[in-house]
């Protein structure tokens, strides 16, 4: 019997040591990362008072295309900069979520900083 590693227990550790050295203040709250198979999702979160302030998702009503591409993912990261830019935020810390900065998660990086957004 072949057994396949639990690909997302080794994600989750990843994200555990992470989280160790990074957390989100009032100043430069955290841009989290969330990545399905079918969408992908960002948070900016203030750690100390435990406060989501700003979200984006590719489920969003308004939203137009597949969630599951690096399109998709670009589109979040511009949508979440604006929206962090409307409530005064332009400094942050970037939290991959133990995912490789590779491929969606880059791309919602990438469209992040197009919106203004420092990390």
């Amino acid at each position: 019997m072949i057994n396949r590693p639990d690909t997302n227990a080794q994600r989750l550790k990843r994200h555990k040591r992470v989280r160790g050295k990074i957390s989100g203040t009032p100043e430069r709250p955290r841009l989290n990362v969330f990545r399905s198979n079918t969408n992908i999702y960002a948070q900016i979160i203030d750690d100390v008072n435990g406060k989501t302030l700003v979200s984006a998702s590719s489920m969003e009503k308004g939203f137009e295309g597949k969630g599951s591409d690096c399109e998709a993912a670009k589109k979040v990261g511009v949508t979440v900069a604006e929206r962090a830019k409307s409530a005064g935020i332009e400094n942050v810390v970037f939290d991959r979520g133990g995912y490789v900065y590779h491929g969606r998660v880059q791309a919602l990086a990438e469209g992040a900083r197009e919106g203004g957004l420092q990390f």
